[in-house]
C-alpha cells in the first residue's frame, strides 16, 4: 500500500482482517503513527508492516515468479508519477499497480501506456464509500487490461462491499481509464444529490421551522420506507444521524458547522470538476450536476460572501418561513422533489458516461455499473438503482436517452407537480433551490418541442449567418441548418456614411 491516509489506512486494516499481509510506505509520520495505532487496537500488527523506502517495500514482496501487487491511495496528479518513478527500478513483468486514488482517467491511460510495454499492469481503480466503507468493504470500479483484471478480480471480490443479495460491488469494467471515469461520474452524481438534499434540509429547517430532531425523523422515514423509491439511500440515512448527533456538551454538532465546501476549490477533490468538464466536452447536458458544483464552489469562499452581504447593507436576500402550505402535504411534495432530482442526477451522469463509452469503445455493461453502486458507495440508492436496472435490462432502452424510456418518463411525470410546487415556494420565500430548480428546468426543456431557443437561433443567423432549419422540416439531429435569411444586408463604411 502506497499512501495510508484515511482511505489507504482503513483498506490496509481491511486486508489484514482477511488475512492478507500488507506492507506499506507513506512519507507522512502522522499517517504511519495513526495506522500503527489502529493496527494495535484491532490486533493486526502482525499483518501490517511499515517500510521506510520503496526498495525495502519491493524486496518484502519478492516471492519467486509471483507478481508483486501494489495499491496507490494518494492525492491525484504528481504523487502517482513520483511513486511509479520510485518503484520502477524494482518492478518486473507481471507486477500489478492498482491506483485506488481519485485520479483523472487520462492520467491513468498515460501511465498504462508508459508501463504496459514493460509488461507491468496498471489498473485505474475507483474506490468509493469514504473511510468507513474502506474499513469494512468499499465499492470498487477497476479498469485496465483483461489480463490484469482477471488476475485481481478474485481479490477485489473478496474485499468489496456486498449488496443485500451477497453480490460483490465490483466488476471488470473494461480497458483504459474507464474505471476512474466511472468513479468520476459517481462523484458527479454524488455532488448533485448532496446539493439537492441540503436544499431540502434547509427548506425543512428554515422554510418549515423544523428542528434537527424532527428533520432526522423525516429522513429516517424516507430511508426506511421499503415500498417507496428513496429507500435504502446512503445520503438520507447518514442525514438522519447528522441531524441527531450531539457533542460531549449536549450541543448539536451540525449547528456549528460552517456553510462552506472547499474540496473543489483547494483541488483536494478533482472528480466533481472533471465530471462537469466532461459533460461540457461531450456536449451532454448535465445541469443539476453542473449547478451543484458551482454552488459548492460559491460556498467555499465564506469571506467573500460576507463582504458581499455587508456591501448590500442589510438589503440582501434572506430565506424566510414558508406560509400558506399544509406541512404534511408539503413534506410529501418535498419527498417527491428530492426523488425526482436524485433520479435526474443519475440520468445526467449516466448520459455522460454513455457518450464517453461510445467515444472510447470501452464496451461498458451499464447493469454492472449499477451493481457497483448497490452498496459501499455514497450514491447508494436502492430504489433508483432498481428502476434503472429494469430500464437497462429492457430491449428498447437507449443509453443516451434514458428520459425517453416510458418507465422513467412515467416516474418524472408523476413527480413533476411536486417538484414544481417545492421550487415555486422556495423561490417565493428566498430559500435556496439551485439543484431542485435546475432539475425542474432539465425536465421541462428535455421533453419540450417548443423552446425559446427559436429566437436565439434567429439572432445567431442575424449577426453570424449561422443558418437555421425551418419548422416545416423534420426535427432531425444536431447538425447545422440549411437556411439563412439576410435580415439586414452588411454595408461598407462609405456606404454606411452615405
Amino acid at each position: 500500500m502506497i499512501g495510508t491516509g484515511s482511505m489507504g489506512g482503513m483498506m490496509s486494516l481491511l486486508f489484514a482482517e482477511y488475512g492478507i499481509h500488507t506492507h506499506y510506505y507513506d512519507p507522512s509520520k502522522k499517517n504511519i503513527e495513526a495506522l500503527q495505532s489502529h493496527a494495535k487496537e484491532s490486533k493486526h500488527e502482525d499483518k501490517i508492516t511499515y517500510h521506510d523506502d520503496h526498495k525495502s517495500l519491493c524486496e518484502a514482496l519478492e516471492d519467486g515468479d509471483k507478481p508483486k501487487v501494489f495499491m496507490f491511495s494518494i492525492p491525484h496528479g504528481g504523487p502517482a508519477d513520483d511513486s511509479i518513478d520510485a518503484l520502477e527500478p524494482y518492478l518486473k513483468p507481471g507486477d500489478i499497480i492498482m491506483d485506488a486514488s481519485n485520479e483523472h482517467w487520462k492520467a491513468t491511460e498515460r501511465r498504462q501506456a508508459r508501463l504496459e510495454p514493460k509488461g507491468i499492469h496498471y489498473i485505474g481503480m475507483g474506490v468509493s464509500g469514504g473511510y468507513q466503507s474502506a474499513r469494512h468493504g468499499p465499492s470498487i470500479s477497476p479498469g485496465g487490461s483483461k489480463e490484469a483484471l482477471d488476475k485481481v478480480l478474485p481479490f477485489l471480490q473478496k474485499i468489496a462491499s456486498k449488496d443485500k443479495k451477497g453480490r460483490p460491488c465490483v466488476a471488470k469494467l473494461g480497458p483504459g481509464g474507464c474505471g476512474h471515469y466511472v468513479k468520476m461520474i459517481h462523484n458527479g452524481i454524488e455532488h448533485g444529490m448532496m446539493t439537492a438534499l441540503c436544499e431540502a434540509w434547509a427548506i425543512m429547517n428554515i422554510g418549515l421551522g423544523m428542528d434537527y430532531e424532527e428533520i432526522g425523523t423525516v429522513f429516517e422515514k424516507w430511508n426506511g420506507d421499503k415500498e417507496r423509491p428513496l429507500r435504502d439511500n446512503f445520503l438520507i440515512d447518514i442525514g438522519a444521524d447528522i441531524c441527531r448527533t450531539k457533542d460531549e456538551k449536549g450541543n448539536y454538532v451540525l449547528a456549528n458547522v460552517r456553510d462552506k465546501v472547499v474540496q473543489d476549490v483547494d483541488n483536494s477533490e478533482g472528480t466533481g470538476t472533471w465530471s462537469v468538464q466532461e459533460g461540457t466536452r461531450l456536449h451532454v447536458p448535465d445541469p443539476t450536476i453542473a449547478v451543484s458544483h458551482l454552488f459548492r464552489v460559491a460556498s467555499a469562499d465564506a469571506a467573500r460572501r460576507l463582504t458581499v452581504s455587508k456591501a448590500l447593507n442589510g438589503k440582501g436576500v434572506k430565506p424566510a418561513r414558508i406560509e400558506g402550505v399544509d406541512k404534511d402535504n408539503f413534506l410529501e411534495d418535498l419527498y417527491n422533489a428530492v426523488y425526482a432530482s436524485f433520479l435526474m442526477c443519475f440520468i445526467q451522469g449516466l448520459h455522460v458516461l454513455s457518450k464517453a463509452n461510445e467515444k472510447n469503445d470501452w464496451k461498458l455493461d451499464f447493469a454492472d455499473v449499477l451493481q457497483l453502486w448497490r452498496n459501499g458507495c455514497i450514491i447508494q440508492s436502492d430504489g433508483v438503482a432498481d428502476l434503472l436496472e429494469t430500464v437497462y435490462r429492457s430491449k428498447e432502452h437507449d443509453n443516451n436517452d434514458l428520459l425517453g424510456h416510458q418507465t422513467i418518463a412515467g416516474e418524472l411525470a408523476k413527480t413533476y407537480p411536486s417538484l414544481k410546487r417545492v421550487v415555486l415556494k422556495a423561490i417565493e420565500f428566498d430559500l435556496h433551490a439551485g439543484a431542485l430548480g435546475t432539475s425542474l428546468e432539465y425536465y421541462k426543456y428535455s421533453g419540450s418541442t417548443e423552446l425559446p431557443t427559436q429566437f436565439q437561433e434567429a439572432e445567431l443567423d442575424y449577426f453570424g449567418a449561422h443558418m437555421f432549419d425551418l419548422k416545416t422540416a423534420e426535427p432531425g439531429k444536431p447538425v447545422t441548418g440549411k437556411h439563412h435569411f439576410e435580415w439586414k444586408p452588411a454595408r461598407g463604411i462609405l456606404e454606411t456614411n452615405d
